[in-house]
């Protein structure tokens, strides 16, 4: 006789906790993840169904099948997955497991999540992460995302993080985890890509993340301004 475990009728969907990278569409109109191993090639939303990555027609979660959201119980046991060099610049997300589950001994695998919570960890440099910036990678039609600071976005293309989490929808929030004092200096600043987008009624870390990133481009600009000038007063001397 096979014995089966009761089946769970929770007032509240459970809450897990796991890692994955922020994409950013190319045409920069949307923002999701995309997982750090089985399904990673799938980017999704803040609200989404999962499907068979093997192509499967069974409804995930299956049994005898990998697929489904997978996610841990533990929010230690999640960023303790951030130690690896690949998985330094992923965030750590805080979902709730929704519709049909599979409850494990660390965590489960569902048909449905959603993504209430997204934290970014340091920038590469160790300083703080005021925005997400191109990380050299991605999939076709999306540009993956890493956390960065102010003073190490020259060149690259990134929105803030208040912006990104305009873009994805769906609630989400999107704070700076811990890191050390930020980057100044008048060669901090951002030089490419503008940072898209402006939150519909900010709270205080958002403006604080907003306001570091305009500050940036602005010491940027003022160093630019002054090369200029020194410039345009040596050549006008050469030519008298």
């Amino acid at each position: 006789m096979r014995l089966r475990l009761p089946e769970e009728r929770l007032t509240e969907p459970p809450t897990g906790y796991k890692i994955a990278h922020a994409v950013l569409s190319q045409d920069g109109t949307r923002a999701g993840f995309t997982g750090v191993s089985l399904g990673g090639a799938l980017p999704y939303g803040v609200l989404a169904d999962a499907s068979c990555v093997y192509g499967l027609r069974h409804a995930p979660p299956h049994r005898r099948c990998d697929c489904g959201f997978h996610c841990v119980h533990d929010r230690v046991a999640a960023e303790a997955l951030l130690c690896t060099a690949e998985h330094r610049g992923a965030l750590l997300l805080e979902v709730l497991v929704l519709a049909r589950y599979i409850r494990f001994e660390h965590g489960f695998r569902s048909a449905r999540q959603r993504v209430r919570t997204a934290t970014a960890g340091p920038c590469g440099c160790g300083a703080s992460a005021v925005a997400l910036a191109d990380a050299g990678w991605g999939r076709p039609g999306w540009r993956a995302l890493a956390p960065a600071c102010a003073g190490c976005l020259r060149g690259c293309t990134s929105v803030s993080l208040a912006s990104f989490a305009r873009l994805a929808g769906g609630g989400l929030r999107v704070i700076a985890g811990r890191g050390g004092a930020p980057h100044g200096g008048p060669d901090g600043g951002p030089e490419g890509g503008p940072v898209t987008g402006i939150p519909v009624e900010p709270g205080l870390p958002e403006l604080v993340a907003e306001a570091a990133l305009l500050q940036a481009r602005l010491d940027w600009f003022q160093s630019r301004l002054a090369e200029l000038g020194e410039r345009g007063s040596g050549g006008g001397a050469g030519r008298g």
